[in-house]
């Protein structure tokens, strides 16, 4: 793919200014409400924590809000000393869960020894780390069907990301990328043409952006955030659950309705590769991290430098 050589205005900042980041957002248990941080250490499969659980149904499949929507009434609460660089978890460290009606849910941090085997998150199937009968049946008390808790097995598991658009990379149950960024400014440009506006957390990023123009990140090829730097491999394609209110677990319509008469890869005119995303929306960038970076971190306030552009989104890939 071609790129364009940075200069002025080419990173959608105004004169002299700079992207920083705003917001970042850790989503323990996929698909289950997110924890904003002040800081994230890097793990070589993405933000230490995010995505590292997930519920599974009576088949090991993974399940999502685009077919259990309650799962977006989930909270999780994690030790505030879990993001500080090199902190390990003791018997006394618990991932603490909490859903209207239920009682609080404590599942311990340290690793547990019991093993699910066929677990399966979209293509990918292996075996994850099983968190006990209690959540299992605090899960399937909830969900209303038989439901396990369970985490990536780092030891023996890895999940590659599609070699398509990128190689050599891993992650845990996200969707498909380690990171995904978004713009305050997009957010607020789709917002505008919403009769009813939408929170962030609809759209679920990892790094939220101030200080660029509206959907300047869809053609950040190359950005550097505190001397780690991040390729942009993948405008994101949206699925249902934008339309998923994120304070009661109703659906609607919007704002993905909107957003086909502007974010559609047809009006955008991407380089579709495949025909898995046509006909979809297009909110944010999703992004790999190279180099060495462990011992690294990202922390709100951070500024990021944008390095490489692609000329037009006929040169971005979807």
């Amino acid at each position: 793919m071609s790129e364009e050589k940075i200069d002025g205005n080419s990173t959608g900042a105004g004169a002299g200014a700079s992207p920083t980041v705003k917001s970042i957002f850790i989503y323990p248990i996929k698909s289950c409400k997110g924890i904003s941080v002040s800081k994230a250490p890097l793990s070589p499969t993405g933000f230490v924590w995010d995505r590292h659980w997930v519920v599974v149904n009576s088949k090991g499949r993974g399940c999502t809000q685009r077919v259990e929507p309650r799962l977006a009434l989930v909270q999780v609460e994690l030790p505030m000393e879990a993001f500080s660089l090199g902190w390990e978890p003791n018997t006394a460290s618990h991932l603490v869960v909490r859903a209207p009606g239920m009682a609080e849910l404590k599942v311990s941090l340290s690793k547990p020894c019991l093993r699910s085997d066929g677990v399966t998150v979209w293509e990918w199937s292996g075996s994850a780390l099983d968190e006990g009968d209690e959540a299992a049946k605090w899960f399937t008390d909830f969900l209303g069907k038989p439901s396990r808790l369970v985490r990536f097995n780092e030891e023996s598991e890895t999940r590659p990301v599609d070699p398509h658009y990128a190689s050599g990379f891993n992650v845990k149950f996200p969707d498909a990328f380690p990171f995904l960024l978004i713009s305050e400014a997009s957010l607020d440009a789709v917002n505008e043409q919403l009769k009813e506006p939408v929170s962030i957390n609809r759209f679920r990023p990892n790094i939220f952006v101030d200080g660029c123009e509206p959907f300047a990140e869809d053609l950040w090829k190359q950005i550097k955030i505190n001397e780690l730097t991040f390729q942009g491999v993948m405008l994101c394609p949206r699925c249902k659950v934008p339309t998923i209110n994120q304070e009661d677990g109703t659906q609607g319509s919007e704002p993905t309705e909107t957003m086909m008469k502007f974010r559609s890869s047809k009006v955008l005119e991407v380089n579709t590769t495949t025909t898995q995303y046509k006909g979809q929306v297009y909110m944010g960038q999703m992004l790999v991290c190279s180099g060495d970076n462990m011992g690294k971190i990202v922390s709100v306030g951070d500024m990021i430098e944008v390095q490489k552009v692609f000329p037009s989104y006929a040169d971005v890939a979807v």
